[in-house]
Formats: C-alpha cells, structure tokens, sequence
C-alpha cells in the first residue's frame, strides 16, 4: 500500500523530468566550456542520446541511476516498497532497451559514452569523459 494519496503520486512522477535533468544539464556545461559543440536528443537514432556529436560519430548517454539501475551506487541498488513487480520489470526493461540501443548504434558506426547521474558530482569523472569526447575529434 502506497504512504500518499494516487493523487499525490500522479503529481510527484508527472514532475519527474526525462530531458534537461540536473546531471545532464551538468555535462552539457562541462563539454560547452570546452568549445564543444553537440545537439541534444537527436530522434532519428536510435535511444534518442542526450548529447549526440554528429561530426565525431559520438553519443552520450547521461543515466539516472534508479531509473536504469546503475550498479555502482544506493539510488540504482533501491528496492521499491511499493509496486515492487511493476518497478523491477520497469528497470529491467530499461537495462534491456539501453543495451539493444548501444549495439544499434555501435553496428552504425557510432561511439557510445555513458555516464551514470552519481558519477557526474564527481569533477575527475567528468573531465575524463569530456577528454575523451576531444580525443574522438573530427
């Protein structure tokens, strides 16, 4: 049984955003401020990327971590109390999408960065990936 009233639920999940996110919103400063320029959420590819280099071929995914299941912290680990089944299938199904997502774009030719949200308060993390966004110039 959920703690809040469906209403309270419908309102909480319809203020969870799929684009523009904090973590997103953070690498995208991050790669700009190094003269980088890119296009957000390209629909003509498949996973519909956050940050897609066209000229460079590259691709970066930018994760939540409860939403795909990041491995590596407590948000991606979190066991839901309520509709366990619904939300287990859900992240499963996510991992499973963003696998099918990579192989499409790797058999295209493209280059695939993923970046977890708990990875981007890290500055070292960060600056890795965007060295390596330079490195994969034109």
């Amino acid at each position: 049984m959920d703690r809040i009233s469906k209403a309270r639920r419908s309102a909480n999940m319809a203020a969870i955003r799929s684009t523009d996110t904090s973590p997103e919103i953070a690498i995208r400063r991050a790669l700009f401020s190094k003269g980088l320029r890119y296009r957000l959420h390209d629909r003509s590819l498949p996973g519909r990327p956050d940050i897609v280099f066209r000229s460079r071929r590259l691709v970066v995914f930018v994760h939540g971590c409860f939403w795909h299941g990041c491995e590596k912290c407590i948000d991606g680990q979190r066991k839901v109390k309520t509709n366990a089944g619904y939300w287990s299938h859900k992240i499963t199904s996510n991992r499973e999408r963003d696998d099918r997502n990579r192989m499409k774009l790797r058999a295209d030719g493209w280059r695939v960065e993923e970046i977890w949200e708990c990875e981007v308060a890290d500055p070292k993390t960060v600056a890795r990936l965007v060295r390596r966004v330079q490195r994969h110039g034109v």
